[in-house]
């Protein structure tokens, strides 16, 4: 894979790289509209996306950090995006262009202070993976392998300004309106600093590894302070493949439904009882080991669900709840999802909508065992997705609306339904966390 010499650091360079991206796309669309005259709307809308998908992406693997990081969190969003822009975006997951070796030992030494051969006995400077904020090299000391995560520069400084760029897209993308939007920008900022925090990251990890111990067929990597710092990360390296390389070959049902089983009472212990959950559920964070075991990986995302968002959320999965209909709308005000300013047609419009959401969405937790492979039931969800997408009277109404807990915590399921699906997982106990 071709390496990356140089990345733009200045407002002034990721901007002028955004800017060119613009441009392509401006052409990209009088291209499309050429090919309206000769083709179906269908065939030249699918050339656009396909053209548009390539060049956003290409721009953004250049500028990596918050940028790429954004189309990363968008390629779970499969309901959302046309299917182009997912298959790209999901390059971001951790297979993105890495930096060449010498940019590698340069870095290192501005984080370290010391060059990688003064600290570990051995160590390749070529990545081994590469994603959104960081990449990954193999290093050796005393006998053991080791994995050194190093953060790509100027992502942290760029964080801020990166997301202003890009906000107008997203503002457009999903519709948002209303004094208030800065509020759910602030909520992706903040995480994404903390991302940044390499410290963090290492204390989150050791907590949750700690705490998730006695979960069966799940491990996690152990990780060294006194080699790690505030931009790199040293961890053992864990053998085993990405679970999107896994799940693309996997026929054996029995691995299938033992890491889909892992995986769940990994989230719905976090969820329930630490109430703190690793909210990037994308298959670059997962391992599978050649027993079957399920490997987690990088904690540097993660959401606390306080007490005040967390139980109205959750009652909504009760279906004596969600199917009384006072109740269901006190629970929507309290989530923020209706209004006091809404007005009364919009009251009955987002009711409606959220009800039939939550009625579909919820079905795996009022259950006792649930099939993932269930792919009625995915179907489903992507056509309630793409309805309301395409929705006219959706684009009219204020779509602001919502706690800006939403943003990581139905992240967080839809990577982990998407996840459960991808493995095509089955007889998955629901409330088995309960029992370990």
């Amino acid at each position: 894979m071709k390496t990356i010499d140089k990345i733009p650091t200045s407002k002034i360079q990721r901007a002028s790289k955004l800017v060119s991206t613009g441009a392509k796309v401006g052409v990209n669309y009088l291209k499309y509209y050429g090919d309206k005259l000769t083709k179906t709307e269908i065939e030249a809308k699918d050339r656009l996306n396909q053209n548009n998908a390539e060049d956003i992406y290409d721009g953004l693997k250049q500028l990596k950090g918050s940028a790429l990081k954004v189309a990363q969190m968008l390629s779970m969003e499969k309901s959302i995006l046309p299917q182009a822009y997912v298959e790209k975006f999901s390059l971001a997951q951790f297979s993105v262009p890495p930096l060449s070796p010498p940019l590698v030992l340069k870095t290192f030494k501005k984080y370290f202070g010391k060059l990688p051969n003064e600290i570990y006995d051995t160590f390749n400077a070529t990545s081994v993976n590469a994603a959104s904020i960081g990449q990954v090299h193999i290093a050796e000391k005393n006998g053991k392998k080791l994995a050194v995560k190093i953060q790509y520069p100027g992502v942290a400084e760029s964080i801020a300004s990166d997301l202003a760029m890009i906000k107008p897209i997203a503002v457009s993308m999903f519709n948002i309106k209303g004094k208030d939007s800065d509020k759910y920008f602030k909520e992706v900022e903040g995480k994404l600093i903390e991302e940044t925090n390499y410290i963090l990251e290492v204390e989150q990890s050791k907590e949750i590894a700690l705490k998730c111990a006695h979960i069966p067929n799940l491990s996690f990597p152990s990780y060294y302070e006194e080699l790690s710092s505030e931009r790199i990360i040293t961890m053992d390296y864990m053998a085993g493949e990405h679970l999107s390389e896994f799940t693309a070959y996997n026929t054996n049902q029995e691995y299938s439904d033992k890491l889909g089983q892992a995986l769940w009472d990994f989230y719905m212990f976090q969820m329930h009882t630490l109430k703190k959950v690793h909210a990037d559920p994308h298959p670059g964070n997962f391992l599978v080991s050649k027993d079957a075991g399920l490997i987690a990986l990088d904690f540097g995302c993660m959401k606390i669900i306080p007490d005040e968002f967390y139980i109205p959320y959750f009652e909504l999965a009760d279906v004596t709840k969600i199917n009384d209909r006072k109740y269901f709308v006190e629970t929507l005000y309290q989530l923020e999802i209706l209004r006091e300013d809404d007005t009364p047609k919009e009251i009955a419009f987002f009711t409606d909508m959220f009800y039939e959401m939550l009625s579909l969405f919820t079905q795996p937790l009022q259950a006792d065992v649930f099939d993932f492979s269930d792919g009625t039931f995915f179907g489903k969800i992507t056509e309630l997705g793409e309805r309301y997408s395409k929705s006219t009277e959706l684009r009219k109404m204020n779509a602001n609306r919502g706690s800006t807990h939403f943003i990581y915590i139905n992240r967080t399921f839809f990577g982990l339904y998407n996840l459960m699906f991808d493995l095509k997982a089955r007889n998955i106990k629901i409330n088995n966390y309960k029992t370990l």
